[in-house]
């Protein structure tokens, strides 16, 4: 019998987006009559914009035609898209990135799961907790976690930077000797940012301890304060040792059509096992031109369309409607005495749980008495025990209606 990647079995249950998705199966089947309102799993609710819809449109047509038709494009993703990114997102900014150092993907998840695969397995990863679950389960996978302790509820191999209320949910620098470190501003799921100067103090510690920062701003488009950096580029240094993740998802409405990207800069460098230098840039580039095919002709058609001046009004527009349901959550919850943070520059609202109840009893007590879905903190990791969860991704009514029912709940 073929024996298995041992790795796995190392992965604590189910993902926790599967988990709710079957706490919520399993309480309508029993309650077939509730009327159920999503504030978990980070999905839009908005339909494209219009200018995405009509570029996506004219690439169909061209494909229907012979002397337009396009079958594989190039795995890194077409010039007219990478072009559009540089001079928008970057350039914009005083940011100089070069064309080959952008490789645009089918998303976000994918890319920040994926890039640990080009790193050594005996590589110390340290992540924020709470934190994104993708990030710790791909490590997990590729044998850098160690064993699980069941009493700590973490992994031995792990450096976990806490994100706590008392340090204002923005981690301390590791206290040990590590490799890798994960960041993500605006978090994800606490909501909170670091200001430019906090940022640069992560860019000087990993120069100065040649590691590598994993930078996901996948919610840059929702930050509202002027001392927030868009991107880790805009810190001094920043290129020679961070990657960054960006995504069309949550800015677009493009998590049901798949797009996003990565940018590794050529300053970025590795050392092989003889200790010579070795560019980043070029495994990640023979990793996604060996594992993918590239995103389609028509999504890249409709990502290039939201950088149009028709599509920024458009992506502003849906980013206000968002942000505008962060505060009618935030604003709501704070006036009956429940201790939040985020919604500022974030599409997300990270709650303290009334009562000292952990995070899913709370879960429970919201589904079965409110009919509300939202997100068990300690599902993030150990420092999200006794916090909650809830998105802005909803529609208005339902934002509005499910901050009335948790209005009502005895807390």
């Amino acid at each position: 019998m073929t024996s298995i990647n041992q790795n796995y079995l190392e992965l604590q249950g189910s993902y926790l987006f599967s988990e709710i998705a079957k706490r919520r199966t399993k309480f309508i089947q029993e309650n077939p009559n509730a009327e159920i309102i999503s504030l978990g799993i980070g999905d839009v609710t908005r339909g494209l914009p219009d200018a995405v819809l009509k570029a996506m449109h004219g690439a169909v047509d061209e494909l229907a035609a012979p002397g337009s038709f396009r079958g594989y494009g190039p795995e890194q993703g077409y010039d007219f898209l990478i072009n559009a990114i540089i001079e928008n997102d970057y350039k914009a900014r005083g940011i100089d990135i070069a064309t080959n150092e952008v490789f645009v993907s089918d998303g976000s998840k994918c890319d920040v799961g994926n890039i640990q695969e080009i790193f050594s397995e005996n590589s110390i990863v340290a992540v924020q907790d709470p934190v994104y679950p993708v990030y710790v389960d791909t490590n997990v996978m590729a044998g850098r976690s160690g064993k699980y302790n069941q009493e700590t509820k973490r992994y031995e191999n792990i450096a976990y930077l806490s994100c706590t209320a008392e340090n204002d949910f923005k981690p301390s620098l590791p206290d040990r000797k590590v490799d890798i470190i994960y960041l993500c501003y605006p978090n994800n799921p606490t909501g909170m940012t670091l200001t430019k100067e906090e940022l640069k103090v992560w860019v000087d510690y990993a120069k100065a301890n040649n590691c590598i920062i994993l930078y996901d701003s996948a919610y840059e488009a929702f930050i509202q304060e002027e001392d927030v950096p868009h991107s880790i580029y805009e810190i001094e240094g920043a290129k020679e040792v961070a990657i960054e993740f960006r995504s069309f998802s949550k800015t677009a409405g493009f998590t049901g059509v798949r797009c996003a990207y990565t940018v590794v800069p050529r300053e970025l460098k590795g050392l092989d096992a003889a200790g010579n230098e070795v560019l980043i840039n070029d495994l990640w580039n023979r990793r996604h031109t060996t594992k993918f095919n590239g995103v389609s002709y028509v999504t890249q058609r409709g990502a290039a369309a939201i950088y149009s001046e028709e599509g920024r009004e458009q992506i502003k527009a849906l980013v206000d409607y968002y942000m505008t349901n962060a505060g009618i959550i935030r604003d709501g919850l704070a006036s009956i005495g429940l201790e939040v943070f985020g919604g500022v520059n974030a599409p997300y609202i990270w709650l303290k749980t009334p009562g000292g109840m952990d995070s899913w009893s709370f879960f429970d007590k919201l589904l079965s008495e409110a009919n509300i879905v939202g997100t068990p903190g300690v599902g993030f990791g150990q420092s999200g025990q006794g916090y909650f969860r809830l998105t802005a991704f909803g529609s208005r009514e339902n934002t509005e209606k499910a901050v009335e029912r948790i209005r009502k709940l005895s807390l």
